[in-house]
């Protein structure tokens, strides 16, 4: 563990003062686990709280299935959190009285062709090197797990430890734990600078011009974290919305169509205990764009239907647009700002609920006791600052 003692934790008073800036499930989740250590922790959102990213996602915890070249860092950050999970969601029920859903069927990433099984053993050998639970499955073991799959299949990628929530549920959850814990949540009260006075970040100022004084301010804004002024350019996080679409269908719960979070060519699918299934999503670079178009969700049926033709008679539930928080390099930005006081806990891209135990857990930690985790060293800010010249 390293300290730093000279931002937060012991050189500070005991109850810090925190403002929250962003009330999606990080959000919300640091301001649980602050106040509930007897912080005053105010968190303000634009919005309604957990309305943003943390509404649209699907709630997978895909740390195995999702690892890629070059991401061994944030594969392991992802176990870290992934094995953080079960534990976070008992916790939470207590506090909250709300269950998430934490679902452990597992995950199957499906080839119907040879050439979706070719490109799929090529990242599982990268898979494997990291010793990642991983196995391939035969077509005939992969449709005895799930049977409504579609009659042409190649097989399947079996990650047992992939698992998912409800989404929905975490953020209510989330926030029910924060107020009980004596948290504020301002809604609709956007932030529209971070007040530094001195080096320090001092305060926020709102969008009506009224400062908020506090001796902490968390940026977990999301998608909208470079939007906050008060900041240099090269202090605001590299953070851009990354659009995407997503719908619903309507199962029979008690004979669901799948059980198994699924994998396959240009979707996922994620079954839900009422009957929901999750279907998504696409991957656009339309800024804040909220439009729900023809060809968006048709590419997301149709590579559904191929996978699972019984869809086709399922009744549409729901239609809708998230907007992820992507960094420059596609992983979270979390840990000190260069400003005293200012801490990071944005730019989760895809994976906001799956790293939200770990990021909260982290936070709370270097807010109150100075101390930055392991875990999270790789993914400060200070990643992104341009190389020094030769002296």
């Amino acid at each position: 563990m390293n300290s730093v003692p000279t931002r937060f934790g012991p050189s500070s008073k005991s109850a810090p003062n925190v403002a929250i800036i962003g009330a999606g499930v990080i959000g919300l989740g640091i301001a649980w686990r602050l106040a509930a250590k007897g912080a005053a922790v105010t968190v303000f959102d634009r919005g309604a709280a957990g309305s943003g990213a943390s509404h649209a996602a699907a709630g997978m915890l895909a740390a195995c299935c999702e690892a890629e070249p070059g991401e061994d860092a944030l594969v392991a950050l992802g176990r870290e959190s992934q094995a953080r999970w079960p534990a976070f969601a008992t916790e939470l029920l207590k506090a909250s009285g709300i269950d998430v859903e934490l679902r452990t069927e597992g995950t199957l990433v499906v080839a119907l062709t040879a050439d979706d099984q070719a490109r799929i053993h090529h990242h599982l050998a990268h898979q494997k090197k990291l010793g990642l639970p991983l196995e391939w499955i035969s077509p005939a073991e992969t449709r005895r797990r799930e049977p409504h799959l579609a009659g042409k299949l190649a097989g399947a990628v079996w990650s047992p430890e992939d698992h998912q929530v409800d989404n929905r549920k975490l953020a209510a959850g989330l926030r029910i734990a924060a107020e009980a814990a004596g948290a504020t949540i301002r809604e609709h009260t956007p932030v529209k600078e971070i007040s530094i006075a001195g080096g320090r970040a001092d305060g926020v100022v709102l969008a009506d011009g009224t400062k908020v004084e506090a001796d902490v301010v968390v940026l977990a804004a999301g998608a909208w974290s470079r939007t906050i002024g008060g900041l240099t350019p090269d202090q605001r996080p590299p953070v851009r919305p990354i659009k995407g679409q997503m719908l619903s269908l309507k199962m029979d719960p008690a004979a669901p169509l799948m059980t198994h979070v699924i994998w396959a060519p240009g979707v996922y699918m994620v079954p839900r205990k009422d009957g929901r299934l999750i279907v998504g999503a696409t991957v656009e670079e339309k800024a804040f764009d909220t439009s729900l178009t023809a060809g968006g969700l048709l590419t997301l049926l149709e590579a559904a239907w191929r996978t699972i033709p019984a869809i086709e008679e399922l009744a549409i539930d729901e239609m809708w647009v998230g907007h992820r928080p992507g960094s420059r390099d596609d992983a979270p930005i979390v840990g000190p700002g260069p400003a005293q006081g200012l801490v990071y806990a944005t730019g989760h891209h895809r994976n906001g609920i799956l790293l939200a135990p770990v990021t909260v857990d982290a936070v709370a930690r270097l807010v109150l006791e100075g101390t930055l985790e392991p875990a999270i060293r790789p993914f400060g800010i200070e990643r992104f600052a341009p190389p020094r010249a030769a002296e």
